[in-house]
């Protein structure tokens, strides 16, 4: 065992005296030391019930005869943070949650581990640390929150937000923003659509790092206790049989998990981080690798922000089972193995099916006929970017930029009345290094959708998009405007052409001119871990991690007429 080194012969007496200090006695020392990491906080539900779970989980390694180490680690939440300059520790804490269980986990030398994780960010960084330690493990999502009623219709979190933007069209009035606002949230879970946290808990279960149907579970269901005893009892079967999390990232399961994606209309977020997953397993994947998953893979699964039903509804109706489901049946899922020992197709299978719920469809009656995002490339984004289709199924949009240097800019003229239909709003220096942090946008676009813009108004960013964002929406630009991106050289009244079907974002403006005056803006942060995140982060378009130097370049879509592709 890896915890013999720090328990085990004469020289690891003052180790064992310490362990003995915390209630462990001869035969709990012994056995092998199981990691139980969890991202417990009070700020928000989103992690709320996670201590609570550990205990769980730890019974059930002890069951199993293991010695649970329980510790935690931060969390930052995006619902709080969105809009304010607090947002930009949400991406970067990505980084720190991963950086901290490598930390602990091998300081102290413990043979297993068990992730419970929450929110946003949380999340990867479970598959992350399990992928860099690569140690037996298993993930385990502490669940969706329920939706709120609000004149007897379901919402969540998504509506206050557009209720913002309501109020400041003057739609509605103080008293009804407040009583969306004490509607929405009843408790303990993360946010209830098909955001980014479903979205990566459902990436998490296809990857094969969940069991299947654990991570549906919603927060407050009576079954969610059960499923963390049973993750306590899993990962001392895993490490029985040596079952590591590298066995189950390769390029199938990753594809697998970029299709559940595209089919359930999921937050543009998991592009991002699937690209650091990969990048932590030492699997070859990049952002190309994403648009034959969202282009051949149907929406099937009604879910928030575009659709209709929550992940609460998800679950009733049979959960990311379902939806695999359904997709293995149109033959658009590849076997691959799971964290039970059972394949992903024998984990679906073995699942109930519901006899009558309208969330999922057949991939024959989809909702929509592709995945709600797609791949583009241009001399506005080298190195690519990605972009989420409107609810209409737009797929072009021109028009002239409106430009802003930062996402607060942005909201004021959208709450003042400043953006008109045909505009293609433009933010920029909010991306991974300019941010710092690549904040969302949710405040931006849930204000657009609030005061009925949604459709006719397009946005492109070098920072990210919320997983509650909807409209026509292209983030990730890259380069970024910080680092010599084309983006920092667009100027008002540009005329941008954004194309779905050529995959392409580009302007007729003369940037190769505008090149030769431009100087990179000074650092927002000079100090801290957000001036430590800027000096190390890569692109986007790599997956935004602080280890860039092995991440794998993405290959640029040969069908663009980009001619500027000046790179940091």
């Amino acid at each position: 065992m890896r915890s013999d080194l720090i328990k085990t012969g004469p020289d690891r007496a003052p180790a064992r005296a310490m362990l003995r200090a915390t209630g462990l006695d001869d035969d709990a020392i012994a056995r092998p030391l199981v990691a139980v990491v969890h991202t417990w906080s009070n700020v928000s539900p989103c992690n709320l019930n996670l201590r609570e779970l550990a205990e769980h989980t730890a019974a059930g390694i002890r069951a199993a005869g293991g010695t649970p180490i329980e510790f935690n680690t931060i969390a930052v939440t995006d619902g709080i943070a969105m809009g304010t300059p607090g947002m930009r520790a949400s991406l970067i804490s990505r980084e720190v949650i991963t950086d901290s269980i490598e930390l602990a986990v091998d300081g102290h030398c413990l043979d297993a581990m068990v992730v419970l994780c929450g929110c946003d960010k949380t999340i990867p960084a479970a598959a992350m640390a399990l992928a860099r330690l690569n140690i037996p493990g298993v993930a385990l999502y502490g669940g969706s929150i329920a939706h709120g009623t609000h004149d007897n219709h379901p919402i969540t979190i998504q509506q206050v937000f557009e209720a913002v933007g309501a109020h400041g069209a003057g739609k509605i009035d103080d008293a009804e923003l407040a009583s969306v606002e004490r509607d929405a949230c009843p408790g303990a879970g993360a946010c209830g659509g098909q955001f980014t946290a479903n979205t990566m808990a459902m990436v998490l279960t296809t990857l094969g790092l969940s069991p299947m149907g654990f991570n549906d579970i919603p927060a407050t269901h009576p079954a969610k206790a059960g499923a963390a005893f049973r993750c306590g009892e899993l990962v001392m079967a895993c490490l029985q049989a040596n079952r590591t999390p590298r066995e189950l990232l390769t390029r199938t399961s990753l594809r697998n998990a970029a299709r559940m994606v595209a089919a359930t209309a999921g937050s543009t977020n998991a592009v991002l981080h699937l690209l650091a997953i990969a990048r932590e397993a030492g699997v070859h994947w990049t952002l190309e690798d994403f648009e034959p998953a969202s282009k051949h893979t149907p929406v099937i699964a009604d879910l928030l922000p575009g659709g209709r039903y929550t992940a609460v509804e998800l679950f009733g109706a049979g959960g990311s089972a379902r939806v695999a489901q359904e997709l293995i049946a149109a033959g658009m899922l590849d076997d691959a193995p799971t964290i039970t020992g059972r394949s992903l197709f024998e984990e679906a299978a073995a699942a109930p099916r519901a006899e009558q719920q309208e969330v999922v469809h057949p991939v024959a009656q989809p909702l929509k006929p592709r995945g709600g995002y797609s791949i583009l490339y241009g001399n506005l984004a080298p190195e690519g970017c990605i972009l989420k289709l409107a609810g209409k199924g737009s797929s072009h949009f021109e028009g002239n930029a409106r430009v802003f240097e930062s996402e607060e800019q942005a909201f004021a003229a959208v709450q003042s009345g400043g953006i008109a239909k045909g505009d293609i709003i433009v933010i920029r220096n909010e991306g991974p290094a300019g941010g710092p942090g690549m904040r969302e946008m949710l405040g931006v676009t849930a204000a657009l959708i609030g005061r009925g813009l949604g459709d006719d108004v397009a946005l492109i960013t070098d920072g990210r998009f919320s997983g509650a964002t909807h409209g026509f929406m292209v983030g990730h630009i890259a380069p970024e405007a910080a680092r010599g991106g084309p983006i920092a050289l667009l100027r008002d009244g540009d005329r941008i052409r954004i194309d779905a079907d050529r995959r392409e974002i580009a302007t007729d403006a003369d940037l190769v001119t505008r090149r030769a005056h431009w100087k990179a803006p000074p650092a927002k942060v000079t100090h801290g871990a957000l001036a430590k995140y800027a000096r190390l982060v890569g692109s986007a378009s790599d997956g935004a991690t602080t280890h860039p130097d092995t991440a794998v370049s993405t290959p640029k879509h040969t069908q663009t007429t980009a001619t500027e592709g000046v790179t940091a």
